[in-house]
């Protein structure tokens, strides 16, 4: 459903985007993983058609987004980190002036804006003004507008932004109904864990590049094993012995030594024992997909 090879973009002397590759298949939630500034946004406005790369290609639903951008509008749903709605309107002006710019008018637009109000759940809502709505609610306004003109392929730029715990659980739960009553293709990015673990498969992308990609159990499961994290007087002086000693691959970083190992507690008793005094505090816990990351990258989300 969407296709990226080798894209390249870049602004002025800095790259943006560095041969980024990978597929995102039909009716899968597919998220776009990595920290800031590392190149989701941009990536995001190409599939959107708001960038144009300097080479490489992407296609969605089968055009290309260079070349017939036009055709790649018409299928697309777009959901910007930015709320796009007009605040000082109300639910059903929002989705009336968004059916306007798909050409939707009289009866066809009504039947949409009734079928997107009443999945959303937005149907009582709808003569509200967007202002006097909660971040939740004005979220699945957005998504509403998005799914309009009944997309292919729904994008979504950091959805989670402004919501609290609660409010995201709602919306995944919409994204995921969307999912199975309407068969529709989800990309989103984010550079949260608990909303990355969600998705169908990953792309992981730091400092323009895709670093890894799976399903967030097979990404885990290159680690394997457990984490374990010592914290030291000094990482860098205690790195050394500790790999000499034990056997093992450490990384220092914040003032304190990883290790990825299996039995941990075994190694965590092993290591105590063998360093009397010198082990402030350890935590040990499965591998996570922020381990992952820095496994890959050296970098923290």
């Amino acid at each position: 459903m969407v296709s990226v090879e080798n894209l390249v973009l870049k602004y002025g002397a800095r790259t943006a985007l560095d041969g980024v590759s990978f597929e995102v298949r039909e009716r899968e939630i597919f998220g776009v993983l990595g920290p800031n500034g590392g190149g989701k946004s941009t990536l995001f406005k190409v599939l959107s058609t708001m960038l144009a790369p300097a080479s490489g290609w992407a296609r969605v639903a089968g055009f290309d987004v260079a070349r017939q951008a036009a055709e790649v509008r018409r299928r697309i749903g777009v959901v910007f980190q930015s709320q796009s709605l007009d605040r000082k309107l109300t639910v059903e002006e929002n989705l009336r002036a968004q059916g306007h710019l798909y050409g939707l008018r009289g009866r066809a637009l009504a039947e949409r804006m009734e079928e997107v109000l009443s999945r959303l759940g937005l149907t009582d809502r709808r003569k509200e003004l967007v202002e006097s709505l909660s971040g939740g609610l004005r979220r699945r306004v957005e998504i509403a507008k998005g799914l309009l003109h009944r997309p292919a392929v729904l994008l979504m730029d950091e959805p989670s932004t402004g919501l609290d715990p609660g409010a995201r659980r709602e919306l995944w739960r919409y994204i995921e109904e969307l999912r199975q009553t309407q068969g529709i293709t989800v990309l989103l990015t984010t550079h949260l864990l608990d909303e990355a673990d969600r998705c169908d498969r990953l792309a992981l992308l730091h400092e323009g590049r895709l670093v890894a990609a799976g399903t967030p159990a097979e990404l885990k499961a290159r680690i394997g094993g457990d984490v374990v994290v010592f914290e030291v007087a000094d990482a860098e002086e205690m790195r050394p012995r500790l790999e000499a000693r034990m056997g093992v691959r450490a990384a220092a970083r914040n003032g304190s030594l990883r290790v990825e190992i299996g039995n941990g507690h075994r190694f965590i008793a092993e290591v105590v024992e063998a360093f009397p005094g010198a082990i402030q505090s350890v935590a040990l816990h499965k591998p996570t997909l922020e381990d992952v990351f820095l496994d890959e990258t050296g970098a923290a989300l």
